[in-house]
Parts: structure tokens; C-alpha cells; sequence
């Protein structure tokens, strides 16, 4: 089976390839094909995965190719992994928004949504080049804003592409650790859009054993969710949220610490990874990916006085290949699993209509995944995912029509963004920083 990475000269394929590797069973990947606009980030990736791939006599055969067609003809799976404008359009991204006062993280606010301007367009023409020389392969999109991504995607590709993220595995997995339950053997019931959803249940034969947790003032504090919003709000709230919400939750707190640090998260990492791609090994590739994820939200702990991250949740962190490769393995082998994914909704969240993509636990089988109903979410939650699902339909709207006035309306809906006369500002300093997002400037 030949699977095809879109961004194949990215940081992160070594994950998904040293998965790859540990997987010998009939049916696997036996071919991968990278793809990517930087030809020497190509270059660099393809020489890792061969150091990584050294003494597993069957891994799967790789290829490079800065031909998209080319990519995509013949593969059974897309990985889809793009970071359109690179890390230096994250830095800038993060730069205009806290000058703006605002919150500029990738995914989350005014940066989520110049992020989502940017690669909306790009998600889409691939859509249509898959459509076209790939009909039959299944898209598994890892690039964020995943649920805006998946959703202008699904457009043109219906339920073949999912959206991933490893953010409610490993909350997931901390919680079921901390209850003393194997998370293979748990029920999470977990509901929302990506990057802002809420655990709302743990099941272990039958037995939700949320409430146990919620009771217990040692361990609901001995994890990171518990460390970084606090035991109090947790009761408040009634269930854990995802990490993402300590962004609306703590805005002022986290905006602030932003503001103070020393550099932006998207600057820290672009100097990392020019060190790494500059010399590139398995070995550095191996230290910056520990430094990255030891280093991850480290402005949010700060804020909320959670320290530095424990062992225990760094093992627990998720892995989102790890999640792919489930994913791909359930549809191609029909090996029926249960996974927290980006899909359409149907009728799974009543809140929303049916074609929009939301977060939520769906039973994959070789005909894709499909979305568990779930209970409604209380107001104060419900009130969160519609309003940020309707930001990110502006988004679309912007991205279809180059309308200048839905993207300013993007910006100024968003719940982290308090003023219109900011959203002006934002889209201005964004189409400033950003040449692809010239045709939002009239």
C-alpha cells in the first residue's frame, strides 16, 4: 500500500514514519511518497527517515517528489500536513495579534483564523487535485486549524477525508492513567470542535468514573489539565476541557505572559528547526523533537503556575501518528476501532447542522469513520462551539469569495477578539505580513 505526505519535508514525518516501521503485519505501507514545495527540506526528511529505517530490513521504500500529481497518483492514503507560510508566518502571525493585544496562537483566535486565511485556499486545491487523480484514496488531514481544514476539504471530498488530533487521546490517556483504567478499556466521552472540546466521561465496564476523579482533590491535581486550570474550575465545569481551552478560560493571564516572554512559541521554533535543518540527523532530529514537546504551552503554565511538564504526561502526550496509523489500519484492513476524530457531524451534535465538522468519538470501519450521537453540551460550552463554528464559516466564505468583509467578520466574532475596530486592524496588519493574503486587501 503506498501512502503519500503532503508537507513530507516537515519536522514531525519521523513520527509517522518510525510507526510505519514497527508495523509488519500483511497489508501495511510498503511505500511512502513525500511531498513537498521545499526541495531541500525534502532532502533533509528522506535523509532521517534512511537513518531511522537502517536496520529494519522490510521498511516501507521511500520517494520524494515536489510534483503534487505526481505525489498523489496511486496512493491509497494523504497524509496531509502543511504548514502554509512556515514557521516565520506563525512568528508573524503571533507578533500582529499580541501588538493588537489579542491572542495569536496557531490555531486558537486571531492567529487561528489568519492561519485558516492563508491555508484554506491551498487545503482546497489539493481537495480538487485529490478528487481528481485519486478519487479513491482517503485524506487523513493533520493540518491545522484541523477542523477548519477538514471542513473546507469535505467540500470537495465528501466523508474521504478526517481530520486528526492527538490532543483528546492524550487527555484521555492521563485521565484513564490517573484513575488507575487502561485507556483501551475506557469509554471517553468527549464532544466539541478541535481545540476546544471537553471530556465529559470516562466509561470502564460500564461506570463512569469522572465523578470519582471530580471528588478527589489529590488526583484531579496530579495531571496537567488538573495543574494548568486548577481543581476548582474543573468542579465548576463539571468535566476536563481540552488544554486549548485554557486559552479562552485564562485569556488575559495567557495573553500577558505572551506578551512578556522573550520571544513568540512560533519564533522558538523556527530557530530550533533552522539548527536542525541546517545539520540534519536522526540524532538532533530526535533531541529538538524532546526539547519541542518538553517546551509545549509553556507560556500557559507559567500563567497559571503549573510548572514545568511531568514525565508522566509527556508519555501520555497522545501522538497523533499514532492515531493515523489506527485510523488507516481500521479502514484498510476493516479493523473496527473507536477514535476521537474530525468528521461531519450528521446528527451527532444537534447544536450544529450536519456538514459541520466537529470533534467527537466515531466507530471506524472500512467504509470511514462515523460520528457517535452524543448528549448536548451544557449552554455555557454550546455557547463556545457555535459561535467559533460560525467564525470559522467566515473563514470559508473569506477564503471562497475574497471578501474583505467576512474575514473582518471572522476576526471580530471571535470570542478572543472584543472589537471591530481590532479585526480591521488584524486583517491589515495580516495582509501586511503575508503576501498570500493579497487578495483580502481591497
Amino acid at each position: 500500500m503506498r501512502l503519500t505526505i503532503l508537507g513530507g519535508g516537515g519536522f514531525r514525518v519521523p513520527l509517522v514514519y518510525g510507526a510505519l516501521l514497527g508495523d509488519h503485519a500483511p497489508g501495511r505501507v510498503t511505500e511512502v511518497t513525500l511531498y513537498d514545495t521545499d526541495a531541500d527540506r525534502l532532502k533533509a526528511i528522506a535523509g532521517v527517515l534512511a537513518e531511522q529505517a537502517g536496520d529494519v530490513p522490510d521498511a516501507p521504500v521511500v520517494r520524494s517528489t515536489t510534483d503534487l500529481d505526481e505525489a498523489l497518483r496511486g496512493a491509497g492514503f494523504v497524509f496531509s500536513a502543511i504548514r502554509v507560510g512556515g514557521l516565520a508566518g506563525r512568528a508573524a502571525d503571533e507578533r500582529v495579534a499580541l501588538a493588537e493585544g489579542v491572542l495569536g496562537q496557531e490555531t486558537v483566535g486571531a492567529g487561528g483564523i489568519a492561519y485558516g486565511l492563508r491555508t484554506v485556499p491551498v487545503a482546497e486545491h489539493i481537495a480538487r487535485r485529490v478528487k481528481a487523480v485519486a478519487p479513491d484514496a482517503w485524506v487523513i488531514n493533520f493540518t491545522n486549524p484541523a477542523g477548519l481544514v477538514t471542513e473546507a476539504m469535505s467540500r470537495h471530498l465528501g466523508d474521504r477525508v478526517i481530520g486528526i488530533c492527538d490532543s483528546p487521546v492524550g487527555l484521555g490517556r492521563r485521565v484513564a492513567r490517573v484513575l488507575g483504567a487502561d485507556p483501551a478499556d475506557a469509554w471517553i466521552d468527549y464532544v466539541g470542535l478541535n481545540h476546544l472540546g471537553w471530556l465529559r466521561g470516562l466509561r470502564v465496564a460500564g461506570r463512569d468514573e469522572l465523578p470519582r476523579l471530580l471528588a478527589d482533590e489529590t488526583l484531579l491535581g496530579s495531571f496537567e489539565e488538573g495543574r494548568l486550570f486548577g481543581t476548582d474550575w474543573l468542579r465548576s465545569l463539571g468535566a476536563i476541557p481540552n488544554e486549548y481551552l485554557h486559552y479562552y478560560y485564562f485569556n488575559r493571564e495567557t495573553v500577558r505572559a505572551y506578551q512578556e516572554a522573550e520571544r513568540t512559541r512560533g519564533a522558538f521554533l523556527a530557530e530550533q528547526q533552522s539548527a536542525f535543518y541546517s545539520a540534519p540527523s536522526y540524532a538532533s532530529w530526535d533531541r529538538t523533537r524532546a526539547e519541542r514537546e518538553a517546551t509545549y504551552m509553556a507560556h500557559n503554565r507559567e500563567a497559571s503556575g503549573a510548572g514545568e511538564r511531568d514525565a508522566a504526561d509527556l508519555e501520555e502526550s497522545g501522538g497523533y501518528e499514532k492515531v493515523a496509523l489506527a485510523l488507516m489500519r481500521a479502514i484498510a484492513r476493516d479493523e473496527r476501532a473507536t477514535l476521537i476524530l474530525n468528521v461531519r457531524n450528521r446528527r451527532a451534535l444537534a447544536a450544529l447542522d450536519a456538514d459541520a465538522v466537529i470533534e467527537v468519538p466515531c466507530l471506524v470501519d472500512a467504509n470511514g469513520a462515523h460520528p457517535v450521537a452524543v448528549d448536548p453540551l451544557p449552554d455555557h460550552a454550546t455557547g463556545l462551539v457555535t459561535a467559533v463554528k460560525a467564525v470559522e464559516r467566515e473563514v470559508l466564505a473569506a477564503a471562497e469569495s475574497g471578501a474583505r468583509a467576512s474575514a473582518v467578520k471572522a476576526f471580530a466574532l471571535h470570542p478572543l477578539v472584543d472589537s471591530v475596530t481590532v479585526a480591521r486592524r488584524l486583517l491589515d496588519g495580516y495582509v501586511a505580513a503575508h503576501p498570500g493574503l493579497a487578495y483580502l486587501g481591497a
